[in-house]
């Protein structure tokens, strides 16, 4: 017996990285899983993966930047399974965040409504098209991935943290005005995860800096997130709303010298 048997879910940005690897484990603990991506032959593979390990999933495009794609999405959800009681809103913006994101001083202010367009819009949109559906069935879960950018500064992307931050402030609204109807909201902050993006020998070094300043032996893998979806999508979550749950191997929880004093 799963622990998401017969819920309904969609996973957006699901065709790589952490919403594919949600996707997947969502699918293993029962839930009928929407695979939803801007990258449709992405999603697809990852669809045909689930079923072929004998899960239930359905690919269907999205662009989280037009808001009729993302209703679309809610839309086909229903229309595949009948309702809907999960919804992770996992895509975001990187490829703007990687190449566009400058400093404040330099930014460019359009990269900065994409960014907004994208990752805040597009996932209030997703949650405003997906309420209503979730009260008729008694009830769902909304997680947002959020980021340690949105809980510090950083030398890079502040587009990019500040709207990953407002997704914080935008979690704990969800949480408070749909909670008597049944629907939580909570977001997950995930650490430094190595992706497929990230697995090359170009991020070595980087790897490395970032584990001195991780209190855990490894850094962050896809899998690690998914699994704190499926607990926050579960039941077992059913006491817990309006929060941020931090999965980063400890990375914002000590002070910033102990990576120092360790080697020392």
């Amino acid at each position: 017996m799963g622990r998401l048997d017969d819920k309904i879910a969609i996973v957006t940005g699901a065709a790589s990285g952490i919403g594919a690897a949600t996707a997947r484990r969502v699918a293993a603990e029962g839930a009928h899983t929407v695979v939803a991506d801007l990258n449709l032959d992405g999603a697809k593979a990852v669809t045909e993966e689930i079923r072929s390990a004998g899960g239930s999933a359905t690919a269907v495009p999205v662009d989280l930047g037009d808001i009729e794609s993302v209703r679309a999405m809610v839309d086909a959800a229903v229309q595949a399974y009948g309702g809907l009681d999960v919804l992770h809103n996992n895509a975001a913006a990187t490829h703007l965040a990687a190449r566009q994101d400058l400093a404040v001083v330099e930014a460019d202010p359009s990269v900065w409504d994409d960014t907004m367009r994208i990752n805040l819009r597009g996932t209030m949109v997703a949650i405003q098209a997906a309420v209503p559906h979730m009260v008729a069935r008694g009830g769902g879960s909304v997680i947002n991935t959020t980021s340690g950018s949105g809980l510090s500064g950083d030398l890079r992307n502040p587009a990019y943290g500040a709207s990953k931050a407002a997704l914080i402030n935008l979690t704990q609204y969800v949480a408070t005005q749909y909670g008597k109807q049944g629907v939580r909201c909570n977001a997950v902050s995930p650490g430094f995860i190595i992706t497929e993006a990230k697995s090359g020998a170009a991020y070595d070094g980087i790897k490395q800096t970032m584990l001195r300043h991780h209190l855990t032996p490894r850094l962050g893998r896809p899998e690690d997130i998914a699994a704190a979806v499926v607990f926050l999508a579960s039941d077992e979550a059913a006491f817990i709303t309006g929060q941020t749950l931090c999965v980063d191997g400890g990375l914002l929880a000590h002070q910033p010298y102990v990576a120092d004093l360790r080697d020392a």
